[in-house]
């Protein structure tokens, strides 16, 4: 995955202590209601779309030139499903950060799936009952779009 100019500037400086990260992801819906999915370069791993906003873009934009970038599908963010602190990474390299995941449910308005870059091995759409095998957080954001119910976040208020 390419890392971008920004962190890499970051890294120059902070080396591979803990970096807190903005991302973005994305359930996004076609006309029949598929689901697109990638199969991760790095992983081999089937996965949603997602990234990293540049500096000052809105997570909304974000996501909209992520998904593309990622598959040529062009798309409209609806509405916020899920924002959640993820579990912190350490990369092969011994960077580590974690990820403050805003995840968006997008509905695909043009562009055919396809790869895009080099950040995907396969791109496509497939029916919510018969996803992939794919990582609880891909699954969780899935979940979440087809209860239809409102924005999901975790750690307040409780007792």
């Amino acid at each position: 995955m390419p890392i971008p100019d920004f962190i890499r500037d970051l890294r120059a400086i902070a080396g591979s202590q803990l970096l807190w990260m903005p991302g973005v992801s994305a359930i996004v819906l076609d006309d029949e209601d598929r689901v697109l999915l990638g199969r991760r370069a790095d992983t081999g791993g089937w996965s949603i779309i997602g990234g990293i906003p540049e500096p000052g873009e809105q997570p909304a934009a974000a996501i909209v030139r992520e998904v593309f970038e990622e598959t040529a599908v062009r798309c409209v963010p609806q509405k916020v499903l899920l924002v959640e602190a993820l579990k912190q990474i350490t990369y092969p390299n011994g960077d580590v950060c974690q990820f403050m995941d805003i995840c968006f449910l997008c509905r695909a308005v043009g562009g055919e799936a396809r790869v895009n870059d080099d950040e995907s091995l396969e791109v496509g759409w497939f029916e919510v009952d018969a996803l992939p095998e794919m990582e609880d957080f891909a699954v969780t954001r899935i979940k979440q779009a087809a209860a239809g119910g409102p924005t999901w976040f975790d750690g307040i208020g409780e007792s």
